[in-house]
């Protein structure tokens, strides 16, 4: 927790809790069913957690915008924005039933009231959204393209355009090159210090 209030010092007793309680349920969770790997769960509040809150960094999400988390895992990046801003609502979509299975048991013990869960594909969620985020579950044309649809263009009350925000890594130069939505690259590093953000990237494409 001392990381994520090192760049979030407003947080409210109630978050400082929930985002304890976040990392203690996804531990305990993952010793039962791998949503993120074992080698890499020493590292959850800042790979993870706070790699999730980038989002939270870059759009102060005004209070009642909808947010889909298209292919959230065990819950990244949904629960921890979740926390961050309990007047949004989140839904959290998987393919993977087990995994949506341990997103719905960690809100529940952390107390979130404003996230729903769907199983299944994306071309099962009828519903429109001002926002989707996502991380790493494909290219970003292959993201725009499917979620089109989902996609709000009439509700617009962010300072941002409605759209889709992507956690990436790495060279996005060729995965970009093809994409005719207007698209931001934004370093992490504008944001947080650790080692881990100096490869990391927020991808914004409006959509609106």
């Amino acid at each position: 927790m001392q990381t994520i209030q090192k760049y979030f010092p407003s947080l409210s007793q109630q978050q400082k809790e929930q985002f304890e309680c976040l990392e203690a349920e996804l531990k305990e969770w993952n010793t039962k069913i791998n949503v993120i790997s074992r080698k890499d769960i020493d590292n959850l509040e800042v790979n993870h957690i706070l790699h999730s809150l980038s989002i939270a960094k870059l759009l102060n999400f005004t209070a009642g915008t909808k947010v889909l988390d298209f292919g959230t895992g065990g819950g990244i990046p949904g629960l921890p924005l979740a926390i961050m801003f309990p007047n949004v609502h989140f839904h959290l979509i998987d393919r993977i039933g087990k995994k949506i299975k341990v997103a719905e048991e960690v809100a529940r013990a952390v107390g979130l009231t404003n996230v729903t869960f769907q199983k299944g594909d994306i071309g099962e969620c009828h519903e429109k959204f001002d926002f989707v985020v996502t991380r790493g579950v494909m290219e970003m044309s292959g993201i725009l393209k499917l979620l089109s649809r989902n996609i709000d263009r009439k509700h617009q009350v962010n300072a941002l355009p409605n759209g889709v925000i992507a956690l990436k890594g790495g060279e996005l130069e060729s995965e970009l090159s093809g994409v005719k939505t207007p698209i931001e690259v934004i370093d992490i590093t504008t944001y947080f210090d650790e080692p881990f953000f100096e490869t990391k990237k927020l991808v914004y494409a409006s959509m609106s």
